[in-house]
Order: C-alpha cells, then sequence, then structure tokens
C-alpha cells in the first residue's frame, strides 16, 4: 500500500518536472524566434496594427476595433468585445515578427467572420471546461468518501468517474484549441502573402518561422495537459485503492 502511494508521488513528480521542461523550452524557442525576427524590418513599412487593419477591411471585418494593449506577445483577439488587442512589442512595430502576430490574430476574426466550425466548439468549450475543472476535485474527493463509507461502491465510483471527465475537459479544450491556432495561422500566411504586406520569399520564411515558433506553444500545452490529466488520474486511482484497502 505504501509503496503504491510512494510510487505514485514518485511518478507525479516526475511529471511536473517533465512539465516544466517543455513549457520552458517552448517559452524559450518562441521567445527566442520573435526577438529575431523583430529586428528585421518589412521593405513595405507595415507596422502591426496598420497590417491588423488592412486585413480586417480586406477580410470584411472592418468593424472589429484594433486596439494597443501593454506587455510582450500579449496580443488576443476578444469577440466580445469585437476587438484585437495589439501589444506593445507588435501594435507599433514595423518587423516581420510584428505583422505576423498581427495577421494571426485576425485570423481568429475571419475564423469567427466564416463560422469555422473549431473555433466554435472552442468558444463554447470555455464557460464549461471552467465550471468542469472547478467541480471535478470536489466531486473526485466527495466520491472517494462515498466509496469509504457506503457499503457498495457504485455511487462512489460513479461520481468519482464524472469528476475525472470534468477534469478531462481541460485536456479537450487543448486539444481544440491545437488545430485552431494552426489554421489562424495558416490564414495568416496566406493573407499577408496575397496582400503584400510581405514582399519578398524572405519575408515570408520568417513570418513562418515565427507562426511555426508560437504553434510549438500550443503543441506544447496540448503535451502538458495530457500529463496533467494523467497525474490527476493517477491520484484518484491512489486514493480510490486506499479507501478499499
Amino acid at each position: 500500500m505504501l509503496g503504491d502511494i510512494y510510487l505514485t508521488y514518485l511518478v507525479s513528480g516526475a511529471i511536473i518536472l517533465v512539465c516544466i521542461l517543455i513549457s520552458a523550452w517552448a517559452s524559450a524557442r518562441v521567445h527566442r524566434t520573435y526577438r529575431k525576427y523583430s529586428a528585421m524590418p518589412t521593405a513595405a513599412n507595415w507596422t502591426g496594427s496598420d497590417a491588423a487593419r488592412m486585413l480586417l477591411e480586406r477580410g470584411g471585418a472592418a468593424h472589429v476595433q484594433v486596439v494597443r494593449g501593454r506587455g510582450r506577445l500579449t496580443d488576443n483577439f476578444d469577440p466580445r468585445t469585437m476587438s484585437v488587442t495589439l501589444s506593445e512589442s507588435t501594435y507599433g512595430a514595423t518587423s516581420v515578427a510584428a505583422v505576423a502576430v498581427a495577421a494571426h490574430e485576425v485570423g481568429h476574426v475571419m475564423q469567427r467572420e466564416e463560422g469555422y466550425a473549431l473555433y466554435r466548439l472552442r468558444s463554447f468549450l470555455v464557460p464549461v471546461t471552467n465550471i468542469g475543472t472547478m467541480l471535478a476535485l470536489p466531486l473526485v474527493v466527495v466520491g472517494i468518501i462515498l466509496e469509504w463509507v457506503l457499503a457498495t461502491t457504485e455511487i462512489g465510483n460513479a461520481v468519482v468517474f464524472i469528476g475525472v471527465c470534468l477534469y478531462g475537459l481541460s485536456t479537450l479544450f487543448t486539444l481544440v484549441t491545437l488545430p485552431v491556432e494552426l489554421n489562424a495561422s495558416r490564414r495568416a500566411k496566406a493573407m499577408l502573402a496575397e496582400t503584400g504586406v510581405l514582399t519578398t520569399r524572405e519575408e515570408q520564411r520568417a513570418a513562418a518561422k515565427v507562426l511555426s515558433a508560437a504553434a510549438m506553444t500550443y503543441f506544447a500545452s496540448l503535451l502538458i495537459s495530457l500529463l496533467y490529466f494523467l497525474r490527476f488520474l493517477l491520484y484518484v486511482l491512489a486514493f480510490s485503492r486506499r479507501g478499499k484497502d
């Protein structure tokens, strides 16, 4: 029994360490790539904000505002306010990295305007995932307690199973997010090439590298989410067995 618990903690600790390393690697890569191509000005001298506004207008989404935000790489599209927020490192910068990031956010706008199925699914999952992850741990604890105090484990197991499924919603969310982000990047590359924002092959390749590095963070997020789900499941199984013994 004690051996199983110690093994669970050991495996859990290893999972956390792996998650930290993956997160650090993905973050370092995107920042290194962004920093490199932030020093590469666009031949046409487009700023991130100018490129975003032009792409929105060409895409029939001129009603979406482009506003300045704070920080670095905090760019986002908020469908509630219908605004694209570009960070200080993107808004007024004339670099290839800046326009690539701005175009990526416009890609999300286009997904919403066109009713892209996975984008709509991700939007639906946001509140569901928030509620699910909040209820997951309490339900698992209640289920394990019920297993301890009741003569039958059927009810307790059912409650634990619901809790595990609710926790798994966060992993489902990251799984759906990955293709949504990849699709936004593909749209960004196409828009930048078609509109002449990036006029040379060198600029287009540089923008592709920026967007690919950013995509790695979403691959990393999915892997980390899967590992954390495994860690959560290990704890549930360990404590559930402990209650039965």
